[in-house]
């Protein structure tokens, strides 16, 4: 097969799974400030 396919297909990968790590660490840093500020708190209405 053509060798610019593969590259293409390496840098593919490359770029999910920087997406990936980068939902992640988004996910922890969200987690980590609800565990740190005591998760959500409800309002009172009036």
């Amino acid at each position: 097969m053509n060798p610019d396919f593969f590259k293409s297909l390496d840098l593919m990968g490359k770029g999910m799974t920087a997406i990936f790590v980068v939902i992640i660490v988004i996910y922890l840093a969200v987690h980590l400030i609800l565990k740190l500020t005591g998760g959500r708190r409800k309002e009172p209405k009036g």
